[in-house]
């Protein structure tokens, strides 16, 4: 497969750091294609991740769990292609490092030299992810986690449900945040926990915390593309929506049915050399 062209990010995680140590926010978007990465690139949004929520909200599935490494390197290579030079991270498919470490070094491998992310992110902070973050970031790679609801586990969870409610669940993945920064991560995102929680993780590491659901306290948001902009019906009650994409889609594309059975369209404008 042939690499998406990029060029040197504006940011890198030393960057991210600073902008932490210096209280400023972070801003992170989704992405899942070349259109889409253009509307961002326009924008100044600091990091794109291109989310195996792409399974949901680009390819129709209920959950992310069917989304694969090969969905996964296209899309990212797509969303190189249009933004050459944002910082892209790539979500890691369910069971694409859940084996062994060595399965995870080859798939966290791919998304960098075939889908041309910057970086890969996984999910879970138990000591078998700990030592696959280890086993990563040795092969150069660097790795983003990601606690609190962790769309890869709702099995386990039984749906969608916040998570650290509980004060020994609260006390586990304020540990677990710290023993992925100690494993060499370079950022985290917490998902669907209380605010406080995110507040304190956030005041207890020092790589930056991006958090979706998890209060104004963390070091950077990040929303999903398609709920920023309205084209996902019943969004989270954590979403903003600044948008409303997808009925304004919907009339367009009603007008469009309407001028074809009409004759309105194509008009004389929209013609190559109309007869006289």
């Amino acid at each position: 497969m042939a690499t998406a062209k990029r060029t040197e990010p504006a940011l890198r995680p030393q960057t991210m750091a600073a902008m932490k140590a210096k209280g400023s926010k972070l801003v992170m978007i989704t992405a899942y294609d070349y259109a889409s990465a253009r509307c961002v690139v326009a924008t100044s949004v600091d990091l794109i991740l291109v989310g195996d929520s792409l399974g949901m909200v680009v390819l129709g599935y209920p959950d992310t769990l069917k989304v694969t490494m090969g969905d996964m390197i296209s899309h990212c290579a797509a969303v190189r292609r249009g933004a050459p030079d944002k910082y892209i991270i790539a979500d890691m498919p369910y069971m694409s490092y859940h084996l062994d470490t060595c399965q995870a070094k080859a798939n966290a491998a791919r998304l960098i030299v075939d889908g041309a992310a910057d970086a890969v992110k996984l999910e879970g902070g138990g000591d078998s992810r700990l030592e696959v973050i280890r086993a990563i970031v040795d092969c150069e790679i660097p790795v983003c986690a990601h606690l609190g609801l962790t769309p890869q586990s709702i099995h386990r969870f039984g749906g969608y449900k916040v998570q650290g409610k509980t004060p020994g669940d609260h006390t586990r993945l304020l540990s677990q945040a710290l023993a992925i920064q100690e494993a060499g991560a370079f950022m985290l995102v917490v998902e669907g926990i209380p605010e406080q929680l995110g507040k304190e993780i956030s005041a207890s590491l020092h790589i930056p915390v991006i958090g979706i659901g998890a209060g104004r306290f963390t070091d950077g948001q990040v929303l999903v593309f398609h709920d920023l902009l309205g084209m996902t019906p019943q969004p989270a009650k954590f979403v903003q929506t600044y948008a409303t994409i997808h009925d304004q889609s919907v009339s367009a594309i009603e007008r469009y049915a309407t001028e074809v059975r009409t004759g309105a369209f194509p008009s004389v404008r929209n013609i190559y050399y109309p007869i006289n």
